[in-house]
């Protein structure tokens, strides 16, 4: 099957494609060239995966635009995103199509901590809401992971590399057809003695993963096929924790978390080329296990269950439409210290999009989605967008979209949970162009953007207000809807090819993210968004087999507390890079990462990497 349907079956694109514009299929669910869609997209390939060398794929995320990220120490660590100010817990994270963001976390979100680049073929990165065609969660944006594809041909790429810290990672995956199969398995290992979690800590906390990936696509008949995708995760990693004194320092404390990803589905596509439809079936497990010496501190099951059909149509040449329906059923058991909650809904959802290119430089694209939440009822979100090239000198795009969240089952349920939560809403607006010159060798691109988003589910003291409170069950206090949240600002993006062997990249985000619920945190910013983010990379590829690079990370200063007493120093991190090819099969390959070994944190009290280097091997075959 083609590489673009890897994440849904969709239909036929046959409207012209702009030159040389890349595809995603993030936007809409369906194979659409970045220059027709309304929402800026940045797709992160396997060649500039092995080009930056990067080992965390929250690293290489954090490279592009709008995107911060915060990790509680080394690699393996909690990690978590922020898009365009948006709360970690508010984007979407899918692997091989399947949702992945944990149900038995309080706030839902994904920990990218145990998620690494090994055989990751393709990242895309989708900036503002768009629950009109993903649903709960994308308030904030849609990180759309996709591992190594099955290949025609017998392929083994393969990679091993050693390091600071003594670290050592290895990865390798094989691909080949066998009759009317493509199939594609691969695993990678990672192991680090790491560094103190604990900023003030002198014990390093060392980190262990295994990762698992299968595909295999199936050709049944001309008309219909099968697809079946598989990932496993397996990350073991020493936390530094509280002490007596409650200051935070090295402990004995572990953590364990064991993730299973699995989807099955049956795809058609009409020989005329005019619909096509799929059935599938999705499976995410999340297990993890925290302790120290003498206590279970935590204990977190998730399980997310999911059967989706679509359809995809073209009734006429310029309309495509896109519908769909899904059922998710999530459900977790969670137990901290001795404490255990468990709970279980049923969503339902129905979506329908429409793609209108009324003349070829203009596309349109509209849609509305209506969740049902066997809790608190219905939610429904529209959407729209359009983008109109301008000969080939400029693409001018602009888009409205709705977000929602939907409470999570602790929020609901758990011990300091609320049953009368509605879900969390977004309105985003933007507006955005990007100039060409040079064939696209060089293109300058500007977004504006602004994103009010209300009912956001905080933490509070228990009061007369809140009907769960008045049989005193929550004494410490419970979740509710009070806060409001606004969100607005620029990104700007510069990509320049001066030759085939040299390409440059820079990108500027300038974020205001302030909370606007009335009170004493009013117009406050929101914590760990820094205002100001710029990054810039550079490449040379040298006539005698020799490629160089480096990159640059820029991040302002931001808060730590909603009362903004609490800062954190903004930073700016170089790494450097380089390799030689050793014929058509053999690359050597190192980098030092944090060339200058600046002091810096992510996270207030939490340790970062000092300067550190590290070395390889890449074998293709």
């Amino acid at each position: 099957m083609a590489s673009l349907t890897l994440l849904t079956l969709t239909t036929p694109a046959t409207a012209q494609d702009r030159s040389q514009s890349e595809i995603t299929v993030t936007a809409t669910r369906t194979p659409q060239p970045i220059d027709e869609v309304g929402q800026p997209v940045t797709v992160l390939d396997r060649d500039l995966i092995e080009q930056r060398q990067t080992v965390a794929v929250s690293d290489l995320i954090a490279t592009t635009p709008g995107v911060t990220i915060n990790r509680n120490g080394s690699i393996g660590s909690t990690t978590g995103i922020f898009v365009r100010g948006a709360e970690t817990d508010q984007t979407l994270v899918l692997i091989d199509g399947v949702r992945v963001n944990d149900p038995a976390s309080p706030g839902g979100a994904f920990n990218f901590g145990d998620l690494l680049t090994g055989n990751i073929d393709r990242i895309e990165v989708l900036r503002g809401s768009n629950s009109v065609a993903w649903g709960s969660q994308a308030v904030g944006g849609v990180v759309n992971i996709v591992s190594a594809a099955p290949t025609d041909t017998p392929t083994l790429n393969a990679a091993a590399e050693y390091g600071s810290f003594d670290t050592v990672n290895a990865r390798a995956n094989a691909s080949a057809r066998v009759g009317p199969a493509a199939l594609s398995i691969g695993g990678s290992y990672f192991e680090s003695d790491g560094i103190s979690q604990a900023a003030i800590g002198t014990e390093a906390d060392g980190y262990q993963n295994t990762t698992l990936n299968a595909r295999a696509d199936i050709a049944l008949t001309d008309t219909i096929s099968a697809d079946l995708r598989g990932y496993y995760i397996l990350g073991n990693l020493d936390v530094d924790g509280y002490l007596p004194d409650f200051s935070f320092g090295d402990t004995d404390e572990t953590s364990r978390t064991e993730q299973w990803i699995g989807y099955a589905g049956l795809n058609y596509a009409s020989s005329d080329a005019r619909w096509a439809g799929r059935v599938a079936y999705s499976y995410f497990e999340n297990d993890r296990r925290n302790r120290s010496p003498d206590a279970v501190t935590y204990d977190g099951y998730g399980r997310t269950e999911r059967f989706e059909a679509q359809a995809g149509l073209q009734p006429i040449e310029p309309l495509k439409l896109v519908l769909g329906y899904e059922h998710e059923a999530p459900n977790y058991l969670a137990t901290s210290f001795g404490t255990t909650t468990s709970g279980r809904v049923n969503i339902d959802s129905a979506f329908a999009l429409a793609i209108l290119s009324p003349i070829e430089p203009l596309t349109l694209t509209a849609g509305v989605r209506h969740d049902d939440h066997s809790r608190f009822g219905g939610a429904t979100t529209f959407g729209a967008s359009g983008a109109y090239a301008v000969g080939d000198f400029a693409i001018v795009r602009a888009a409205y979209g709705e977000g929602f969240k939907a409470p999570t089952l602790y929020q609901l349920l758990g011990d300091y949970g609320n049953p009368d939560l509605v879900p969390e809403t977004s309105k985003s607006y933007e507006a955005g162009v990007t100039l060409f010159a040079l064939d696209r060798a060089i293109a300058l691109g500007g977004t504006w953007y602004t994103r009010d988003t209300q009912n956001l589910i905080g933490f509070v003291d228990c009061d007369t207000t809140i009907p769960v409170c008045a049989g005193g069950e929550r004494p410490f206090g419970v979740y509710s809807n009070t806060r409001l949240t606004r969100a607005e600002g620029v990104e700007a993006t510069l990509d320049l090819r001066p030759s085939n062997r040299l390409t440059l990249a820079a990108n500027y985000t300038l974020t205001q993210s302030r909370d606007r619920t009335p009170g004493p945190t009013f117009d406050k910013r929101l914590i760990r968004r820094p205002v100001d983010v710029a990054n810039f990379s550079i490449d040379w590829q040298s006539p005698f087999a020799v490629a160089l690079g480096s990159t640059i990370r820029m991040v302002g200063d931001s808060f730590e507390n909603g009362g903004n007493t609490l800062s954190t120093d903004g930073y700016a991190v170089v790494d450097i890079r380089a390799g030689i090819d050793l014929g058509d099969r053999l690359e050597l390959y190192g980098r030092v990462e944090n060339l200058f070994d600046a002091e810096y944190q992510t996270v207030r009290d939490y340790g970062t990497y000092p300067l550190s280097a590290y070395g390889g091997v890449r074998v293709r075959l």
